[in-house]
Formats: structure tokens, C-alpha cells, sequence
């Protein structure tokens, strides 16, 4: 083979390099694949017909935070507001704040989401410990006035002794192990929420001790608990000193970035042990949206950069896997086959959306 030739297969290859470079990062020159636009259209959709759905309907005219479609959409969507060049919180952002800040304010008065009298005893305390969580979580994500008010409600809520210590009572509704029927993964959130909160707010005394309570019981109970809530146990530790060590922290990255599968992206059934459907059919062993939005945006937190390979990949799938028609990312339910375009079958479809557009748009 001449020089010429030679120089002619090493661009050939070079090119070939490049644009396979290229094509696992989502970087080139017309920008990224995904729409925020479309994103945050497809939240904006499903928040406003939860909110209008009448079985989220609740007492004094409010609605049911939902951790699958409400909280999520509290956590996710305001990290779009910078693409879409929006100054202030969308209108069904506001409506979102505006339904928990009532229920803060009237918190002595207003019903909980599942009372025992309609769904018997403990849903009650469950429901209050539950809420009290998720109320806070939103409010500090806001950074609104009634934070604190919401944080307050919360830590009164925390269990003072039993094997439970230092975590929440949490709705319990055979729904393990994503965000039904697990008392830790409450527990982590509300470490994300008062980690996200001012220093100032965690320096006193009273709150000192209530954080020590949360601290011990995450510590003591890590290690019995599936893989997916060990990472927003990483999330927590992101905001909150304490929860886990160096050494503990790197195991956690590894573990997960042992899941990626071939594609780049992960799926949900990998980070849930031996977990089965409550219809006995098969668990989705495919990459997904939640999964794979979780990971990705959790490690980026924990200090893993966004050249990092591993990140690299799955950042491109999900720039690649967005729906073209609605601007969601699939993901699929743990508990049984659900048809992924009914309004229920999207519930974890939404969850998905919001923490792939954190992961996109995280800046670390």
C-alpha cells in the first residue's frame, strides 16, 4: 500500500472515530437531540391532570402529592427554566406551590390523604408522616416562605423511639420497593430536604439533634436496602454531611455503574433485588427513563463529571430515547403490566421525564 493510501485510511478511520465519538456523547453541531420544550410540555400536561384528576382530589379543596407525578415534577422541573428562558415558576409550578402551601399552613386542620375512617388504621399516621416529607421536599425545593413552616411539620412527624427511630411512618400500600411501601427511601428524602434547606435553618440545636436521629437511622439500616434506594441515599449525602463515608460513597458508584447495560442506559429492574409483579408477568429488563435519569443525574451530583465515560453514555441514551410525540421518557411499573399511554400507565413515565431533564441539564 503506497503513502498516499495509508494517509487516505487513517482519516477514513479517524472520521469513523469521531463521528462514533460523536454519536455516544450527543454532542455535534446541531445540539443535543432532546427538547426541553417538549419536556416541559409533557410535565406541564401530566401535573395539570393530576391536579384536576378527581381521584387525587383531598379536604379543602386540595389534592394529593403524589410521589410518582408531583413530587417528581417539583424536583425536575424547575432545573428547565434556563433552556426555556422563564423567569419564574410556570403557572402549574405556582398551582403545585400554592396546593402544598395550603396544606402546610392548615396542617392542624386539613384532613390526611388517606384517613384511617376510609382506609382503616394506621393510614392515618402513615399519611401524615408521608406528607410531612414530601411537603417539605417541594416547599425547600421552591425556597418559599413556608419552608420552614414545612420542615417544622415534618420533624414532628419523626419517630422518637422503636426500631424506626429517626425515620417516618410512610404509606404502605404492597407497592415495594419504589417509592411504596419504603420507609427509607422517605427517610433519604427528607435528608434531601433538609440539606437543601440554609445553613442558617441547620445550625440550631433543636434541629441538629432531630438531623442526628435521621443520620443514625439511614447509617444503621443501608445495608438491608435494594440498590435503587442506596443511590438517593447517595443523592441525600450529596446534601447532607454524614450519611456516608468516602469509602461507602465510592462502593455506591461502583455498584451502580456495574448495572449500565450495553446501550448506556440502566433499567429499574437491575436496582430492585428479587422484586416480582404482583401480576406474575415478567419485569421489563430493558433500559428505562427512570433508572437511567436517576443514575445519571445522583452520580453527577456525587462528583462524577460529565466527560466521565460511563456519564457520557448514559447521557446519550437519553438524549437518543426521548418520545418523539410527547416528549416523555418511558419507564414501566414495577407492580404489574400497565399500558404505558393510559394515564396511570404513565405514572412512572413521569417520574422518568423529571429526572432525565436533571440529569441533561445538571451543570457539576
Amino acid at each position: 500500500m503506497n503513502l498516499l493510501a495509508l494517509r487516505v485510511c487513517f482519516i477514513s478511520a479517524l472520521i469513523a472515530a469521531n463521528l462514533a465519538a460523536a454519536e455516544a456523547t450527543s454532542t455535534n453541531e446541531n445540539g443535543p437531540s432532546w427538547s426541553a420544550k417538549a419536556a416541559a410540555g409533557y410535565l406541564d400536561g401530566r401535573i395539570t391532570w393530576w391536579m384536576n384528576w378527581p381521584t387525587a382530589a383531598r379536604d379543602h379543596g386540595t389534592f394529593c402529592i403524589s410521589c410518582h407525578t408531583a413530587v417528581t415534577y417539583a424536583v425536575g422541573r424547575p432545573a428547565l427554566r434556563a433552556s426555556l428562558a422563564e423567569t419564574a415558576p410556570s403557572i402549574s409550578e405556582r398551582q403545585l406551590i400554592d396546593n402544598v402551601t395550603k396544606r402546610v399552613q392548615m396542617w392542624a386542620e386539613v384532613e390526611p390523604f388517606y384517613p384511617d375512617k376510609l382506609r382503616g388504621v394506621p393510614k392515618t399516621i402513615e399519611s401524615r408522616g408521608t406528607e410531612s416529607i414530601l411537603n417539605a421536599l417541594i416547599l425547600v425545593r421552591y425556597g418559599t416562605p413556608d419552608a420552614k413552616l414545612a420542615l417544622e411539620n415534618m420533624w414532628a412527624e419523626q419517630l422518637k423511639d422503636g426500631d424506626a427511630k429517626g425515620a417516618w411512618n410512610w404509606l404502605q400500600f404492597h407497592n415495594a420497593p419504589w417509592e411504596g411501601d419504603s420507609q427509607y427511601y422517605g427517610a433519604a428524602l427528607a435528608a434531601v430536604a433538609v440539606g437543601s434547606a440554609p445553613e442558617s435553618y441547620r445550625a440550631t440545636r433543636d434541629v441538629q439533634d432531630r438531623i442526628q436521629l435521621l443520620r443514625e437511622y439511614l447509617v444503621k439500616n443501608r445495608d438491608s436496602q435494594t440498590l435503587m434506594d442506596r443511590v438517593i441515599l447517595l443523592w441525600a449525602s450529596t446534601k447532607l454531611l454524614g450519611l456516608v463515608t468516602p469509602a461507602v460513597q465510592q462502593a455506591l458508584v461502583t455498584e451502580a455503574l456495574a448495572k449500565q447495560q450495553p446501550d448506556g442506559g440502566f433499567s429499574l429492574t437491575s436496582f430492585v433485588g428479587g422484586w416480582k409483579r404482583h401480576d406474575d408477568t415478567a419485569l421489563e429488563m430493558k433500559s428505562d427513563g427512570y433508572a437511567t435519569g436517576v443514575v445519571a443525574y445522583v452520580l453527577q451530583e456525587a462528583g462524577l463529571p460529565r466527560t466521565e465515560p460511563r456519564i457520557q453514555r448514559a447521557l446519550a441514551w437519553l438524549d437518543h430515547n426521548q418520545e418523539k410525540t410527547d416528549g416523555r421518557w418511558l419507564a414501566y411499573s414495577l407492580n404489574k403490566q400497565r399500558v404505558l399511554d393510559s394515564d396511570v400507565g404513565r405514572f412512572m413515565s413521569d417520574a422518568a421525564t423529571a429526572y432525565a431533564v436533571l440529569a441533561l441539564t445538571d451543570t457539576k
